[in-house]
């Protein structure tokens, strides 16, 4: 056994002298046959033997760099060399002389040593084709094309995906994906490529290019993977290419279009208002017929050459000459039009809220009976809109007009907006709505608080879904007299117009800035920011940046901190420059700007270095507000791992600053919505105790961020914190802002009658734009209550809606795996009051058994009558006590029947739910179609619009049809709508007689 490696080492020591061109051939040429098998030797024993070799490295660098040595020989001692510096932990020098051993240095060795320089030359790789125009060594591509090949060989292609990516390999990156693989293992690829690339890429332009590719390859299967290749095409902002994939399938098959019909519902989920348009657009141009819309314009155009009757046979003609196949796809594009334009989706969803809305009215009455202030009378009129948005339904505020009156100035701006909370996406009824709300032309001697409110609250009904209301909205901030209509419209224009980047809109509202009005400027200083949402304007940002700066208004100043963060939203790495500016700012408001850009520019990528940046200034910034942002920054970024979040403020929520725990508690709440994420709720459970009075605001309204759809069973708390807050409101020792955050996190726990969750990402997994902007705004109630009603963007209903090839929704059943106590609606509070009231009614009677005893004694002198009355009353006593026990035994007799009936209830271990059906998130995982008529068009754990397929069985059997709610149209109350009810069965009596 050998104990050394020293007689090793004498070889390679042997007859120093001997040198090219002074020795002879037969010198040297044993020179390097011993030279050669002391090498040989020493590689096998160098893990052994590294530390007596390391004395002796300089012999073998000298051999390595001796040409008088073959290339063989050289590179076995490079790879000796290299070993030892591994050993020695030089890594450097041990990657420079694997570089040097060549092919010896075997890259499908699995040992320690092979691993770790692999390692360090990928890093090192990777480093180098990061910098512009840095010559890579060939040797270093040479060893890592050869990790490449190892992958490919042993069908690691996921391993070398990520490698191609991370050092900007396109060619490798497309050969991991696409390479030599079947079809179903492509799709397979090419998801988790497209999953990777949007979820762990940070820079801009390098996504670009990798999408592009996904684009490419998806193109060349034989059945691409429309939807996922329209998320790239979206996030590429090619609207046309999309508008070409769209027309492709509506040309093909029933099942491709309604694969079409699938991409337009997912696209509008998570596409802007701007690029559903142009799509829109697109589709149109190429339509079979010209639609009304079209037929009108180009009448209007034919009418200036004098041909309008002309046009109009012309217009009249085209349309029936339209063969069998072209009705077909115009009525096809017709379909995807009402898709695109959000006709269709809007009443959807609320066809599905109105269809569910499970809101108990009780929580409501009893909030308003316990507040006696002011702001808690706003918080509760808030409360009513969260709880009731979407569903149409404003009974409270009708059976409540009394006490809503209370509401005044910027109060009642705030109640009326309401209104559009509660009626969000009743779009078509929305003018005849709010009719009573909006701005007269004989103004006469209205405030305006009411108008600026109407405005308001019709850019919350058609948020992010303009259309015809954009220009009404934009006449009316023209002609607009007073500073409350001016506010209220900008609102609207701004919720109207997001993300149209509208030059008119934006210069209306640059109009409103420039008048130096402070309440005006607050409002269109937020607008400019929604109109050019994302749009990354150097002329807007200039623009709001200068005015600030100059502004001597704080509210104006406020409300252009957050429009320049929209502009620069989900730019990542475009919107440093702007950052950096912002942050080195010697005003607080503008740096506070800084840290809702980063927010905005990095939401939900979960960037380290914006979260270094964030957690920087939240722990060194002078001001509060500033430190305050920063912390809710992390919220922001970290949305699409909630699990993340705690870790990261756990340590800010201890914090001594109470502006920077109450920032912790929000970054909690918006990171963690709707998952009941355990650890958040133990990090705020502290904080609703905390001393101070907005820190337990926070805390309060961030729990039930967190805690939306939750039942008992998958989040035990949620009663605990229901009964929170309800001791918060009643106890008249409270103060004021905690309970402003109770009534409202009553309003957001069972918001949208308790059929949506607070949500920033779409059911996909994309970021959703609605969602983070009406996050982000709802954060500056802090300053500006009425912008609470911004939380409402970020609503989506849970649910899972069926449609068949007409868009229509058929009476289908989906299978819920699970009892169905599991994830139903939690009980209402009903049942006390009554109990109350018995009480009530018992209190009476003792004063009349008071009566009773005195009339008694009076007569005792008599025939002793008293006695027996006595007795009477005594037996009457007996009575009750014989009926307390009847009913004690009834009681018990109850208890006993309970546990059975306890024990049946639990039994049925699934549920059918009807078509549209409330599907919360975690049962989508437990949620699949039975019925054997319909084939989904995508999986349905994924939830929402769901298309459904029949065309295999075909129509054989009549197909049966939801029918359709009707919509509250704010005329009728909803006691009138009870009445309507008993109708059907009075002709069912009448034709039995």
């Amino acid at each position: 056994m050998l104990t050394s490696a020293g007689g090793i080492l004498a070889l390679l020591q042997d007859n120093p002298n001997v040198k090219q061109g002074s020795s002879s051939e037969q010198d040297i040429k044993l020179k390097v046959q011993l030279t050669q098998f002391a090498l040989r030797k020493l590689d096998m024993v160098v893990d052994e033997f590294w530390a007596e070799i390391s004395d002796s490295i300089q012999t073998i660098e000298v051999v390595y760099e001796d040409k008088m040595y073959p290339s063989e020989v050289r590179q076995l001692a490079a790879l000796v060399a290299s070993k030892v510096y591994y050993h020695l932990g030089s890594y450097e020098d041990s990657l420079s002389y694997a570089l040097g051993a060549g092919p010896l240095f075997d890259v499908t060795h699995g040992s320690q040593y092979v691993e770790t320089i692999i390692a360090k030359c990928i890093d090192s790789y990777t480093a180098r084709r990061a910098e512009e125009g840095a010559t890579i060594d060939n040797r270093l591509e040479d060893i890592v094309n050869r990790m490449f090949d190892r992958c490919f060989e042993h069908g690691q292609y996921r391993q070398a995906l990520g490698i191609a990516i991370e050092t900007k390999r396109l060619d490798v990156f497309e050969r991991a994906v696409a390479g030599d693989l079947p079809d179903s293992l492509v799709c397979d690829m090419l998801s988790y490529a497209f999953r990777v690339v949007m979820s762990l890429i940070q820079s801009r332009d390098y996504r670009s290019q990798l999408l592009r590719t996904l684009v490419r390859l998806y193109r060349a299967l034989s059945t691409p993977d429309y939807v996922q290749m329209c998320q790239c095409l979206i996030f590429l902002d090619e609207p046309l290419s999309v508008a070409d994939v769209l027309e492709k399938l509506s040309a093909g098959s029933s099942a491709d279009s309604l694969m079409a019909y699938q991409i337009a519902f997912d696209m509008y989920e998570s596409a802007t208002q701007q690029f559903l348009s142009r799509v829109l657009a697109a589709i149109r141009k190429t339509a079979p017929a010209v639609t009304t819309k079209d037929a009108a314009t180009t009448e209007e155009s034919m009418d200036t050459e004098g041909e309008k009757v002309e046009a109009k046979e012309e217009v009249t003609k085209e349309v029936v000459k339209l063969t069998g196949a072209e009705a077909e796809m115009q009525s096809k594009i017709d379909k995807l039009a009402s898709i695109l334009s959000g006709e269709k989706p809007i009443y959807l969803n609320l066809q599905f809220l109105i269809r569910n809305d499970h809101t108990d009215p009780l929580i409501l009455k009893q909030t308003k009976d316990a507040v006696r202030v002011s702001i808690c009378h706003t918080a509760t009129v808030i409360a009513n809109g969260l709880m009731h948005s979407g569903t149409t339904h404003d009974q409270f505020l009708r059976d409540n007009l009394d006490w809503l009156s209370r509401a005044t100035n910027w109060a009642k701006l705030s109640a009326t907006a309401t209104l559009g909370v509660i009626h969000r996406g009743h779009e078509k009824e929305s003018l005849s709505l709010m009719q009573s709300y909006l701005p007269k032309d004989s103004s006469g001697t209205s405030s305006g608080y009411a108008e600026g409110g109407g405005l308001y609250a019709l850019g919350l009904i058609h948020a992010n879904h303009g259309g015809e209301i954009t220009e009404y909205l934009l006449g009316q901030v023209k002609d607009a007299g007073s500073e409350q209509i001016k506010h209220g419209g900008c609102l609207g224009l701004g919720l109207a117009a997001m993300g149209t980047h509208r030059a008119d809109v934006y210069e209306q509202l640059k109009f409103c800035l420039y008048q130096d009005d402070a309440v005006t400027g607050e409002a269109a200083g937020l607008a400019m920011g929604l109109c050019e949402l994302g749009s990354k304007s150097a002329s807007a940002i200039e623009d709001m940046v200068a005015y600030a700066q100059e502004t001597q208004h704080e509210k104006i100043l406020r409300g252009l901190a957050v429009g320049i963060s929209l502009v620069m939203y989900g730019r990542l790495e475009e919107a440093d420059p702007l950052i950096e500016s912002l942050t080195r700012d010697k005003d607080a408001i503008l740096r506070r700007s800084g840290m809702y850009t980063i927010a905005m520019a990095y939401c939900g990528t979960g960037n380290n270095s914006a979260i270094r940046k964030l957690l920087h200034v939240a722990v060194s910034d002078v001001n509060d507000d500033v430190r305050r942002a920063a912390v809710m920054g992390l919220g922001f970024l970290l949305f699409k791992q909630p699990d993340h979040c705690p870790g990261v403020v756990q340590l800010l929520s201890e914090s001594y600053n109470p502006h920077v725990r109450y920032g912790a508690a929000m970054a909690l709440g918006i990171a963690c919505a709707g998952t009941g994420n355990k650890e958040a709720l133990g990090l705020i459970e502290p904080m609703k105790n905390d001393p101070t009075n907005y820190v337990r605001q926070g805390a309060l309204i961030a729990s039930a961020m967190i805690l939306v759809q939750q039942t008992e069973q998958t989040c035990p708390k949620v009663k605990d914190f229901r009964a929170l807050y309800t001791k918060v409101i009643s106890d008249k020792h409270e103060d004021v802002m905690a309970k402003f955050g109770a009534i409202l996190a009553q309003g957001i726990i069972d918001a949208g009658g308790r059929n949506v969750t607070v949500s920033l990402q779409s059911r996909t997994g994309h970021t959703s734009m609605l969602g983070v902007v009406g996050m982000l705004v709802f954060t500056q109630y802090w300053y500006w209550f009425p912008l609470s009603h911004f939380l409402s963007l970020a609503f989506q209903p849970t649910a899972v809606i069926g449609l068949n090839s007409n868009l229509d929704m058929p009476v289908v059943k989906f299978k819920s795996s699970a009892k169905p106590s599991m994830f139903g609606y939690p009980a209402n509070l009903e049942e006390k009051k009554k109990e109350d009231k018995e009480k009530v009614t018992t209190a009476v009677l003792s004063i009349t058994n008071k009566q009773k005893k005195k009339e008694a004694e009076k007569k005792k002198d008599k025939d002793g009558a008293g006695e027996e009355k006595m007795d009477v009353d005594s037996e009457k006593k007996d009575d009750k006590k014989e009926k307390m026990e009847v009913d004690e035994k009834k009681d018990e007799e109850k208890k006993e029947d309970k546990p059975e009936e306890e024990k049946k209830e639990p039994e049925p271990l699934f549920e059918m739910l009807s078509n549209p059906a409330r599907v919360m998130k975690a049962q989508l995982k437990v949620i699949n179609l039975e019925d054997g008529k319909y084939r989904p068009m995508k999986d349905i754990s994924i939830g929402g619009i769901v298309l459904l397929d029949r065309a295999e069985l075909g129509a054989e059997e009549e197909e049966q049809i939801v029918e359709p709610m009707e919509v509250n149209k704010g005329a009728t109350t909803s006691t009138e709508e009870e009445g309507d009810e008993p109708s059907p069965p009075e002709p069912f009596q009448w034709t039995e007689d």
